[in-house]
């Protein structure tokens, strides 16, 4: 009995002290569900993959789990070294069962996230192609492109707008490989987001460090927008001519002064950055320094209505001169229709009431050419005036009268 007693209690003591030894992470650590853990390849097939845990267990790789989004996985043999993660303690057949695809996954995202904390450029192939973007793959992980971070050289401007050819023009560039950096990777939200713009940003500091404002460059029209026109000069540098800087005249249609595929000079006005501003009026004489030369105030001057606005109409004097005829301008009677006064296309007549060269403004009226003048003295006035003049006359005929009368009395 006491041989028996002795036994139980060594055995006790010796399940205890496994037990604190399984618990004391300095002699071992069992890997919980979950965790990521270093194995070695004891076998591999295209079915399952076996892994040694350091001796300490068996583990296996085996169905959808053996599809990965690192392609470190690809051809595995025995003895290789390889990550995988947790997913069972233990099978039916006392193995524990572990996923690279979980594993490939986190090395996956992990690695985006450190392109995007280092900012790398990296080369990436187009997969596919939607009306706000590109899709691209880095690894196994599918990300997106959008069109508002494409370079210049590769932004759909389509003349109008038009969705269909928007879309066309993306398509062009599936199977071709563009450099980005990663601008958002998260991993619960799966989205990993990419730019060439910011790619190209980099390089494109260096180029622009070469331009100085004040500079004429010679380039070529590359897209017309609503807003202006790009200008691409230099090596693949591009400039955007802001509409109010296209011409020296009042614009309504950038597409109305300037073409795609045009030769154009310009001179830069702005630097922001990677970004480059220019202007080709500055490079022209500007007209309204001699308008003095052609218009003054109160002239009587013949106009083409070009545009109607609720303030009024814009009324082109000549190619260079555009005037203002402001609604208050245009009649004594209140206006409800400015149609009923005239229409874009109308020739017609206004007279000059202001001039401002520096403003480039020059107001024109309607109402001034309606205005009678008023009669310079007034017909009652006149009258008045010539009746005392009358009786002054007959005074100094009367007197010279008696005058001589006396003289002929004193004679006799």
């Amino acid at each position: 009995m006491a041989k028996k007693e002795e036994k139980k209690s060594n055995d006790k003591k010796a399940g205890s002290e496994f037990a604190k030894l399984l618990e004391d992470s300095k002699y071992l650590k069992l890997p919980k569900v979950g965790d990521v853990i270093k194995c070695t390849v004891i076998n591999a097939s295209k079915a399952e993959v076996r892994l040694d845990l350091d001796g300490i267990k068996t583990g296996i790789v085996r169905g959808r789990e053996l599809y990965n989004e690192s392609e470190e996985y690809g051809n595995l043999k025995t003895g290789d070294k390889v990550e995988a993660t947790v997913i069972e303690l233990e099978n039916e057949n006392g193995e524990m069962e572990l996923s690279f695809r979980y594993a490939g996954q986190q090395k996956a995202w992990q690695s985006l996230r450190d392109l995007m904390k280092s900012q790398e450029v990296i080369p990436v192939k187009i997969t596919d192609a939607n009306k706000g973007g590109l899709m691209v793959k880095i690894g196994h992980i599918i990300g997106f492109l959008p069109v508002s971070q494409l370079i210049p050289e590769h932004y759909p401007r389509v003349e109008g707008g038009d969705k269909a050819k928007i879309l066309e023009r993306l398509k062009s560039y599936i199977n071709k490989s563009f450099k980005v950096k990663v601008i958002d990777a998260d991993e619960k939200e799966e989205k990993l987001i990419v730019s060439e713009k910011a790619a190209w940003e980099e390089s494109q500091e260096k180029a622009v460090a070469k331009y100085k404002v004040g500079d004429k460059i010679k380039g070529k029209i590359t897209a017309v927008t609503d807003f202006g026109a790009f200008v691409e000069f230099g090596e693949k540098m591009e400039g955007l001519v802001h509409i109010s800087e296209l011409a020296w005249q009042r614009i309504d249609d950038p597409r109305d002064v300037v073409k795609v595929g045009e030769k154009v000079e310009a001179e830069i006005i702005q630097i922001d950055s990677t970004k480059i501003f220019l202007s080709i009026k500055k490079l022209q004489k500007d007209p309204w320094d001699k308008v003095a030369e052609k218009f003054k105030i109160g002239d009587v001057v013949k106009g083409k209505v070009i545009k109607a606005n609720p303030f009024g109409l814009f009324v082109e004097l000549d190619n260079d001169i555009h005037g203002l005829a402001h609604i208050s301008e245009l009649s004594n009677q209140p206006i409800t229709n400015l149609d009923d006064i005239a229409k874009p296309g109308d020739i017609i007549n206004f007279k000059i009431i202001s001039i401002e060269p520096k403003n480039h403004r020059l107001g024109l009226s309607l109402k001034a050419l309606k205005e009678k003048k008023a009669p310079k003295e007034p017909v009652k006035t006149k009258k008045k005036e010539e009746k005392p003049k009358k009786e002054a006359k007959e005074k100094k005929e009367e007197k010279t009268d008696k005058k001589k009368e006396t003289k002929t009395k004193k004679k006799k």
